[in-house]
């Protein structure tokens, strides 16, 4: 026992008198630049990222943008979005136009390991389905045989449309678009019987663009795993752990039942998990190489994970979807944070 507990000491002693993590390239731009560019979807999505006619961007994705700025600068506005279509995202990514993506993009093998770059975390589980006119009279997918789809071009939703007909011997007739914009609009216009995406963009859609909501039902059947996160380049391990520990912050706060109300109250708190987690106890951020406030500055200016799902996509906005497999893995759910530790 007095071996294990010198061992320990010594471990969290060399943790301690650790010198700050190492910049990359990439980190070492972003700082000199003053600015995170974080790239977005062309067109938006209502819940996760749009944008009003001021010009000022909100959502889930964009709130994973505002607390990587907010962890680095102390500021959550020192951000500039980038639109980007399906076809676009990764190849600017590639090139350095941006320096993440933060636009419902999906985690495959292939993307993580052909294209140069990393996949550091899942803000939002979803997966695809399909919505249909009310008048069409379909209750199944099952039902689609022959039908005309609307889909992205370039998205692993068009890819997985194709799996599923072909497993179920059924045909479909695809109509692509890059522009979310105008696949909507064609599928609102009746240019297609279905339309198919990410359940979080089907439900987005239906409430922010469909001429009345009411019309229109998204059908039950789940086809496919789309774990959605942001995405770095591959080869900057510090910027990528910035971004990854940025979402786990968020997590952990709402574990912990800190919030942008109380988080000043909480600096108080006595619970060693707490005081670590807000910087109170110093060297997590030491070990990221911010700020010790890091997630202080997070979650006062942007809120805990379930404040932004809440506000965003959930119960306190317009389009009323439940936590489901979002929760926190302490209700039920997938998101599961490593501790700050």
């Amino acid at each position: 026992m007095k071996k294990l507990i010198l061992a320990m000491t010594a471990g969290l002693a060399a943790i301690s008198q650790a010198g700050p993590a190492l910049a990359g390239k990439d980190l070492d731009n972003v700082k000199a630049r003053g600015q995170l560019v974080c790239g977005v979807a062309v067109g938006g999505i209502a819940g996760f990222m749009t944008v009003d006619s001021q010009g000022k961007w909100t959502g889930m994705n964009v709130d994973i943008c505002r607390g990587i700025s907010a962890a680095l600068f102390g500021d959550s506005e020192k951000v500039k979005y980038v639109p980007l279509s399906g076809q676009q995202r990764f190849t600017a990514l590639q090139a350095g136009e941006v320096d993440l993506l933060s636009n419902n993009s999906t985690w495959t093998l292939t993307r993580d390991t052909a294209l140069g770059l990393d996949f550091v975390g899942v803000t939002y589980y979803d997966g695809q389905g399909f919505m249909v006119p009310k008048k069409l009279g379909v209750k199944s997918a099952k039902e689609l045989n022959g039908a005309s789809i609307c889909v992205l071009t370039g998205s692993t939703s068009e890819l997985n449309i194709a799996d599923y007909f072909r497993t179920n011997k059924m045909t479909f007739k695809p109509v692509l678009f890059e522009d979310p914009d105008q696949s909507r609009s064609a599928f609102f216009s009746g240019r297609c019987d279905a339309y198919s995406g990410d359940q979080a963009r089907l439900y987005a859609t239906r409430v922010a663009n469909a001429p009345n909501p009411d019309d229109y039902v998204v059908l039950p059947e789940i086809i496919s795993k789309e774990p959605l996160g942001p995405v770095v380049r591959h080869g900057d391990n510090q910027f990528a752990d910035i971004v990854r520990w940025v979402q786990y912050a968020m997590l952990e706060a709402e574990e912990y039942g800190i919030t942008s109300k109380n988080v000043d109250e909480m600096l108080k708190s006595d619970n060693p998990a707490i005081k670590r987690i807000l910087g109170v106890t110093p060297g997590m951020g030491k070990a990221l190489g911010v700020d010790e406030k890091w997630v202080y500055d997070i979650i006062k200016q942007v809120g805990n994970y379930g404040e932004s799902f809440d506000r965003n996509v959930g119960m306190g906005s317009p389009l009323k979807v439940a936590r489901g497999q979002n929760a926190l893995w302490t209700q039920g759910g997938l998101q599961y944070a490593p501790p700050i530790r």
